[in-house]
């Protein structure tokens, strides 16, 4: 079937398409009731259909005799450790753990918070906690102790699994003080942690409430699989949200493992048997569908990495990764790749390694520039998948269907609509915009499975948030525009469009634009108040390491590439060379809080920074540049 017959299939027929994929999955009760609305008018998908996630992923697979195959490698070159599961050992693993967390009081439907590190233990947790039919809700191991206390009180858990430290490049961080602060500034108060001693750092416990890991373990019964509704929540996982309070984005059980199941081979091509690799941590929702879930559910090996992409040891450690595990496809961040080419702009550390199995690179969670697309496609020689999706979708809206149809790549495109989802683009008053031209970019509900229905508790915030710019659409938050061809182009956030005299601009188009330097590493640009012009636009430049040109020359030059480019009006003028820029810990630039600085105005921090450092730095380069005025 063509790319074209596979959408048109599911968004005429989307009850019939979603049946067939949903009879891939090992069921206890299969569905009979595909498309249904509930309580909110909200899609649910199988709503009738009784399941258990974790029986799906890993026992399915054990009684039909894969429990021999490879499921989970755990590699960590920040501890020089390295370890194999099994799916009969994942399994038995994962219902021991799962007895634990019986034996301390989760039950379905109890909600249960993991802060871990990247370790095989967070995974086996996770899927624990899906074993009993409970809620986990994942925290970014490192997060500080308030965001965690903000997590506790919001979805109440049980019980916090944790560990005693995360290992990076130059340091340890102590996990457990950070637990127990959390819990003393909370209002709710788990009856127990579980904690997990690392031989890096040992952590002090408190009687009664904490409890070791390893020892737990020891008079731990395995525990059964529990049979939850299709619609029952699997798990919550918090993002960012524009009043500073964190979100909580709610998974069902059964859309999800539907479309993550299809995904697998209709997305990436892979096969039960092929290796995967998700470069992202378990705290996002790409570790969360793509380390754990969707390739368990398919039957694949999944590799757990505890490391970064450059400096552990070098920038060949994505290379080393992909020969030693023969990997056919992995999934980064652009950001991930940045960094590899700026510490090796000419991929010299790519000769030391056979990558011939790897088939496909795949990469999302901001948005492909064409210069990272083609440094990558041409040192690599091979596929590079730009594909777009968001937390609350927890797989690809947009992307190149490498398991249907490889069509024709445009640099600076996530290609077409995933089957299933409807996308349009519209102005700001709700009217379809013709091709090439830009305006908000939604998706014409009923959104399909594994879309957010919800937000933990909170189901005004939901609506407020996503359904009422465009009654009838979920707003995506995302600006763009859909060609001629049918591709789409992400632009960057709705609020990155700046008006400049009247003139609407796209900050992305500019970021291309500079991106496109050979000096430099990585980029941003944003839009400043200017009191004539109403916005101006700045831009932010890292260099490549081992680039030779002055401050002075690069923003000569660059501001001259965009004038050539865009034209006199977009008025750039000024591009301050910077050692780094402020992100997430999943690599998105602080856009927002850059233009904040900027303009004088009251600011967030938000709490999935990497470094909050980097803000008072980029603060302080900002004000000698003479860019923010005292």
């Amino acid at each position: 079937m063509s790319y074209q017959q596979e959408y048109k299939h599911s968004i005429e027929s989307p009850e019939k398409f979603w049946a067939e994929k949903a009879a891939d999955l090992a069921w206890f009760k299969p569905p009979s009731s595909i498309l249904s609305t509930d309580e909110n008018g909200m899609a649910q998908w199988f709503a009738d259909g009784e399941m258990n996630t974790c029986y799906m992923a890993l026992d399915h697979h054990v009684k039909n005799g894969r429990g021999d195959q490879l499921a989970l490698i755990y590699d960590s070159p920040v501890t020089e450790l390295k370890s194999r599961f099994t799916y009969q050992e994942l399994r038995d693993n994962v219902a021991t753990f799962a007895g634990v967390l019986k034996q301390y009081g989760v039950d379905k439907g109890d909600t249960v918070i993991v802060y871990m590190p990247m370790i095989s233990e967070a995974i086996i947790a996770m899927l624990a906690v899906a074993r009993l039919g409970a809620v986990h809700s994942v925290v970014f191991g490192g997060f500080s102790a308030h965001e965690l206390a903000v997590r506790i009180d919001d979805v109440q858990p049980k019980l916090v699994v944790t560990a005693s430290c995360g290992v990076e490049i130059n340091r340890i961080i102590e996990y457990k003080p950070m637990v127990d602060e959390a819990i003393v500034l909370a209002k709710h108060k788990p009856q127990h942690v579980i904690l997990l001693q690392r031989q890096q750092c040992i952590a002090s416990m408190q009687a009664v409430r904490d409890i070791d890991w390893q020892d737990a373990l020891f008079s731990a019964r395995p525990a059964d699989c529990v049979a939850v509704k299709a619609t029952d929540p699997l798990y919550v996982l918090y993002t960012s949200g524009t009043t500073g309070k964190p979100k909580g984005v709610v998974r069902d059980n059964g859309g999800h493992a539907v479309a993550l199941k299809y995904s697998m081979s209709a997305v990436y091509n892979l096969k039960p048997g092929d290796v995967f690799w998700a470069a992202s941590d378990v705290g996002w929702v790409v570790g969360h569908s793509y380390v754990v879930y969707a390739p368990l559910l398919h039957g694949c090996t999944t590799i757990v990495y505890e490391g970064k992409p450059v400096r552990t040891p070098d920038a060949g450690a994505f290379w080393r990764v992909v020969e030693e595990y023969n990997v056919k496809a992995i999934f980064a961040a652009p950001t991930a790749f940045r960094a590899i080419r700026k510490e090796d702009p000419e991929a010299k550390l790519l000769a030391n390694y056979n990558i011939d199995c790897l088939e496909t690179i795949f990469m999302a969670g901001e948005r492909l520039d064409p210069p990272t697309y083609e440094w990558t496609f041409k040192k690599t020689g091979k596929p590079v998948v730009d594909h777009w999706w968001q937390t609350e979708t927890g797989w690809a809206i947009c992307a190149n269907l490498m398991g249907i149809e490889a069509l024709p790549v445009k640099a600076g495109s996530a290609t077409k609509p995933v089957p299933g989802f409807n996308i349009q683009v519209l102005d700001p008053y709700g009217k379809p915009l013709p091709a090439n031209t830009q305006g908000a970019i939604v998706l014409k509900l009923p959104l399909p499975p594994s879309c957010l229905a919800t937000i933990w508790g909170n189901f005004d915030r939901f609506s407020d948030g996503y359904l009422t710019e465009f009654p009838g659409y979920y707003s995506s938050g995302d600006g763009g525009y859909i060609d001629e061809d049918g591709y789409l182009f992400i632009m960057g956030r709705t609020d990155d469009v700046i008006s400049v005299a009247g003139h609407r601009l796209s900050t992305g188009e500019m970021e291309e634009i500079l991106a496109a330097h050979n000096a430099v590493a990585e980029c941003t640009v944003i839009g400043v108040y200017d009191s004539i012009k109403g916005q101006v636009p700045v831009g932010f430049a890292l260099l490549k390491d081992g680039a030779d040109i002055s401050a002075a020359a690069l923003q000569t030059e660059l501001v001259a590439m965009v004038r050539k480019e865009i034209g006199a009006l977009a008025c750039l003028k000024q591009v301050i060379v910077v050692p780094r820029l402020p992100k997430t810990r999943s690599g998105k630039i602080l856009r927002k809080v850059l233009r904040q600085i900027a303009d004088n105005e009251e600011f967030t921090v938000p709490s999935t920074i990497d470094d909050p450092a980097s803000v008072a730095e980029i603060k302080d380069i900002m004000r000698s540049s003479g860019l923010v005025k005292e």
